[in-house]
């Protein structure tokens, strides 16, 4: 389970492979639903790379 602002590292990203070995902080406040495929939404990875969508096996906490 993950909670918004949760620094996250991402080790597999379906949405965008660019983002993987990056880190980001969780955007939902509530788990992922429907309307996400059951995703959770990843942002601040990189300047260059928009806010993804990954599936909780993909992402791990990180201190900080």
């Amino acid at each position: 389970m993950f909670n918004a602002g949760d620094k996250v590292l991402i080790v597999a990203c379906e949405d965008d492979p660019r983002a993987v070995g990056k880190t980001g902080r969780v955007l939902d406040e509530v788990p992922p639903g429907p309307l996400t495929n059951g995703r959770w939404t990843v942002d601040r990875i990189g300047i260059l790379i928009a806010p993804v969508l990954v599936h909780a096996h993909e992402i791990r906490k990180v201190s900080g």
